[in-house]
């Protein structure tokens, strides 16, 4: 396994799971299917997965308490969720998270981290936006995803956490007091429901309908325009839309044959923000720009802006482009 596709869980980020899948794959054979809930022992009958003593599958982490979740990695993986009391997405992925970690049964615990209180941890994990999410496998960290995510593309990302985790021998799983992990656990309270249009943008994203979300969204921007939730969701679900079919070597080799062409140029930069590499994407736009003609710069600020609300407005990476804009601009 290399890295996750870049669609549909690109929102708000890049799933990057190849600081890891070079390591050496667990030497002992007959390792269980990554993912498969229960039975940690091999067919061939050998010794079980090692298991490991929790207060709880879902914990709070800080700077000084992070160590123990290190050590805890080498036996199961640790999800860790960086969150903020004031952060409107972080409430929503939260909830999801909590679910989740809940039904693998001790396969995962989850760290919260809340960004304010831990700087260390924050600025370990370089999240410069929440919520994010990443993970700990045999002590090393690994960058998932930024934003809040559907349910269904949560669950594809631990499906390949798992799968990882086994390659490198981090098969273990978690029982809570002493028992399986999940038994006598109070269930996490439902999520706050959604806003109609934003769930029914949720679920045509779920079922892989991208029009169907983009105007689900544009609905909710139309009766409300200061809902910037529906902003970046529909910038987001219109990235997701753009990159559906497109091959990769096909557009870099159609932007490096016409570099002053806007629509290849744009194409490129969003494979570049899919991917994770927001200030390539910022760069090649903003490099081209100055030779567009007004159509052209039109379409290019437009694009611009769509990604500064994928990325974040508060990222600090957009404030440098948007300072760059403005300065093209005027």
């Amino acid at each position: 396994m290399t890295t996750l596709p870049p669609v549909p869980s690109g929102l708000r980020g890049a799933v990057d799971l190849s600081s890891l899948v070079n390591r050496p794959p667990a030497p002992a054979p007959g390792a269980p299917a990554a993912g498969s809930p229960g039975a940690p022992t091999p067919p061939d009958g050998g010794a079980p997965a090692a298991s490991v003593a929790v207060p709880a599958l879902v914990l709070d982490a800080t700077d000084e308490t992070f160590t123990q979740f290190l050590e805890l990695s080498n036996t199961v993986p640790v999800i860790v969720d960086l969150w903020a009391e004031w952060c409107g997405p972080c409430k929503q992925l939260s909830p999801v998270l909590d679910k989740l970690v809940a039904e693998y049964g001790g396969r995962f615990v989850l760290a919260k981290v809340d960004v304010d209180a831990n700087p260390q941890l924050t600025q370990a994990f370089q999240a410069q936006s929440i919520p994010a999410v990443a993970a700990v496998i045999g002590g090393r960290p690994v960058q998932l995803f930024v934003g809040a995510l559907p349910e269904a593309q949560v669950r594809d990302v631990f499906e390949q956490v798992l799968e990882l985790a086994a390659q490198n021998g981090v098969t273990g799983t978690a029982v809570v007091d002493g028992a399986p992990a999940g038994a006598g656990e109070t269930p996490e309270p439902e999520p706050e429901p959604l806003p109609p249009h934003h769930q029914d943008a949720y679920d045509a994203i779920d079922r892989g309908d991208y029009d169907a979300a983009i105007a689900a969204y544009t609905t909710a921007i139309a009766q409300d325009p200061r809902d910037q939730l529906a902003v970046a969701g529909l910038a987001q679900v219109s990235l997701i839309s753009r990159l559906q079919g497109a091959s990769l070597a096909d557009v870099r080799a159609e932007a490096a044959a016409a570099p002053t062409d806007v629509d290849a140029q744009l194409a490129v930069a969003d494979l570049d923000v899919s991917g994770g590499h927001v200030d390539d994407a910022f760069d090649r736009v903003l490099t081209v720009f100055p030779s567009l003609d007004q159509e052209g710069k039109d379409a290019a600020r437009k694009r611009l802006l769509e990604y500064f609300e994928i990325v974040g407005l508060d990222d600090p990476r957009v404030a440098a482009a948007r300072r760059r804009l403005t300065m093209l601009l005027y």
